[in-house]
């Protein structure tokens, strides 16, 4: 009697082990955020064009001015905010002046979009912006979405 209490013990022990290790290493973020962009745009009745790198934009404005390239130094009006709403960041009115080579990777291919005078929004999936960890208040894994105005190209 005493080895099968011991037994029973030990099972019960053993099926409370989880053997799924951690909860990011088994999350396709890729496939989570394409899921999330899709399904916003189609809440939001909005068409957009996707890259081959995966970034959605939007161009409600094309605009008529320089077009910036990779490099370029960029004034841009900008609010960001996730697939909730929620606004992470924004700029002022008069906008914020930066090198696209100092920004994430979807800000630095999307501006490239639109001219200076362009409006629209970027629909950043994680691996273009802040990746699979947190970073400063931006949870793990998260899709960003732009809504910019380029102001100015150099």
């Amino acid at each position: 009697m005493k080895y099968l209490w011991a037994f029973l013990m030990l099972l019960t022990m053993s099926s409370c082990l989880d053997d799924d290790t951690t909860d990011y290493e088994t999350i396709d973020y890729d496939a989570k955020n394409e899921t999330e962009i899709l399904n916003y745009l189609d809440a939001h009745e909005l068409e957009a064009q996707k890259s081959d790198s995966g970034l959605y934009y939007v161009i409600n404005e094309a605009g008529t001015g320089a077009q910036p390239q990779v490099n370029s130094d960029v004034r841009v009006r900008y609010k960001g905010y996730f697939i909730n709403g929620n606004v992470f960041d924004q700029s002022s009115e008069e906008g914020i002046t930066f090198n696209l080579l100092q920004v994430i990777a979807g800000w630095r291919e999307g501006i490239t979009y639109f001219k200076e005078g362009g409006e629209g929004m970027l629909l950043i999936p994680s691996r273009l912006g802040y990746g699979y960890q947190n970073y400063n208040g931006i949870p793990a894994g998260s899709v960003l979405i732009f809504d910019i105005t380029l102001l100015e190209s150099n």
